[in-house]
């Protein structure tokens, strides 16, 4: 897909509305490798010569999350990676795997997720 001011435009309010859903804090967004590649390297750690690659990336530390447009064939890719980043970052303990699709594919449907929270642990007496 092509990068211009309106599909800036477009991929923002999406993210706005899937995070408030999946009631995490809205991430930063980069939508270009310069940006990544611009960003401190502290940031970007890890992912960033190699981020070119996917069709996004999520820095978790840095509610940080890069969405490469221009790797993204169409609007139902983009959405889906999308969903897919802020999905890492409102479950950072869960890995790519069966449950972690589902929840993508909840999220497309418009499933809100509660704010997460860590469990406490039950000491045993």
């Amino acid at each position: 897909m092509k990068l211009d001011p309106e599909l800036s435009l477009q991929i923002l309010e999406k993210v706005g509305i899937y995070s408030n859903r999946f009631s995490i804090p809205e991430p930063k967004i980069l939508l270009t490798t310069k940006e990544v590649l611009d960003a401190p390297k502290e940031m970007t750690e890890g992912r960033r010569t190699s981020a070119y690659k996917y069709y996004g990336v999520s820095y978790l530390q840095h509610n940080l999350v890069f969405i490469n447009v221009r790797k993204i064939p169409d609007e139902k890719n983009l959405e889906n990676t999308i969903v897919h980043e802020l999905i890492h970052m409102r479950f950072p303990y869960l890995a790519h795997g069966k449950r972690f699709n589902k929840l993508v594919r909840q999220g497309l449907r418009g499933k809100e997720f509660p704010p997460y929270r860590k469990r406490s642990k039950i000491s045993a007496i």
